[in-house]
């Protein structure tokens, strides 16, 4: 029952923060149309999140033992309630960024603590793998519930209606406090060896000087780029572009979630039997290829008469399905990465993940809103060919190294 209660409150905390950090590109699309922002200011709420986690999760590592998981978890899901009330209450885009900051720095913490706790919980590799392979399953149906739980408050006739949508996520944040509360979860085992953060900033950095990790977080930062820049976008690119009502908009953007979720879930069985490398090849070029069919389909689009999901253009069912050839890129790299690095070197390879994904994802969403706003939506789009390229470039040099190694390992 004890086992039960804290996988209940880490899988409720995973939930609502996978919500609230993918719901940047609906508050942007809102932002833009309601509290007239233009598109190159709203772009800078993807960097409030990303930013904040990236490094956060640098503060929080060693510190979060010392403080309890159950301590921490409370505090970061309190600050992000308080962050949600203040959003319905205060309608204004400076909040949004604080908002994002908050949701940012909680995730941060939470997602370093329910990783510690899935250990607790569990009893062998097995059961670890399969709990938390279902709270990152769960993190996705949160991303897929938030398309249509912001579009239910949705008010063509009210623009602040959509606010509202706060107090019910705060609401929601107090339900899962309230599972944290009855979780027993219990308390850190602190290392009596004590490392500071700057050595562990000092040994992230020392990795970037080995060729192999220079090329993959080359790669890493060029794919959230794209996965960013096109994901965040989408609902606005579906309004202007597409000529789309704001609530179908956001709507549709849910297909690029569930093609990601489809994707990964694909990709597990075909690595089974197919070399990492081909799969990465061939799934960069049904990209490039899918935005090079598409996006001539977007173009001298009316929007009349477009009432319901069905009556969208085939171009709005059609884009987002780049998530699943896109799914297996970021996992299979990363991968990669892992097994080829020696263990001890394995949290200080993570730093290096989550710092360049966070810039990967800043710097996509800024582009794509320049680009957006002073050409168009789809040269936003197809902007995106060039990191596609260079990650096709990138992989072929990856793969190299990585065979070098196994050679070396081999003879050695």
């Amino acid at each position: 029952m004890s086992k039960t209660k804290v996988t209940l409150a880490i899988a409720a905390s995973y939930f609502i923060f996978a919500i609230l950090l993918n719901s940047v590109g609906t508050v942007i699309l809102q932002a833009i149309n309601t509290l007239g922002v233009s598109k190159t200011e709203a772009s800078v709420l993807e960097g409030f999140k990303d930013l904040s986690i990236a490094v956060m999760s640098f503060i929080v590592a060693s510190f979060i033992p010392r403080l309890g998981y159950k301590l921490a978890m409370l505090g970061a899901l309190t600050i992000v309630a308080l962050a949600c009330v203040s959003t319905a209450l205060i309608s204004d885009f400076y909040v949004f960024k604080i908002l994002f900051a908050a949701i940012g720095c909680g995730f941060a913490v939470v997602k370093v603590s329910v990783y510690s706790i899935i250990g607790q919980v569990t009893d062998d590799a097995n059961s670890h793998s399969s709990l938390l392979n279902t709270i990152e399953g769960i993190f996705m149906v949160g991303v897929l519930s938030g398309y249509w739980i912001f579009t239910a408050f949705i008010d063509p006739s009210d623009s602040t209606a959509w606010l509202n949508v706060y107090y019910l996520l705060a609401a929601l944040t107090l339900i899962v406090i309230a599972s944290v509360i009855a979780a027993p979860i219990k308390p850190a085992i602190v290392s009596k060896t004590k490392r500071s953060s700057w050595y562990d900033f000092i040994a992230m950095l020392k990795l970037t000087y080995q060729p192999l990790v220079l090329i993959f977080i080359i790669s890493a930062f060029l794919y959230v780029l794209i996965e960013q820049g096109v994901g965040t976008w989408l609902p606005t690119f579906n309004n202007e572009v597409l000529k789309l009502p704001v609530a179908i908009s956001i709507q549709l953007a849910s297909i690029f979630a569930a093609a990601l979720a489809l994707g990964r879930l694909v990709a597990g069985q075909v690595l089974k039997h197919i070399n990492w490398f081909d799969v990465l090849c061939s799934c960069l070029v049904a990209m490039a290829g899918l935005i090079l069919i598409t996006l001539p389909l977007t173009e001298n689009i009316t929007g009349n008469n477009v009432t319901s999901l069905f009556d969208a253009p085939l171009a709005a069912f059609v884009l987002p399905l780049i998530g699943f050839f896109m799914a297996p890129i970021y996992p299979v790299l990363n991968s990669v990465m892992l097994s080829a690095l020696e263990k001890h070197r394995h949290a200080a390879m993570t730093g290096l993940i989550v710092v360049f994904s966070a810039l990967g994802g800043t710097t996509g969403s800024i582009i794509t809103g320049y680009v957006f706003e002073h050409f168009s939506g789809q040269h936003a789009f197809y902007l995106s060919l060039v990191p596609i390229s260079l990650i096709f470039i990138s992989v072929i040099f990856f793969k190299k190294r990585t065979d070098a190694i196994s050679q070396h390992a081999t003879t050695a």
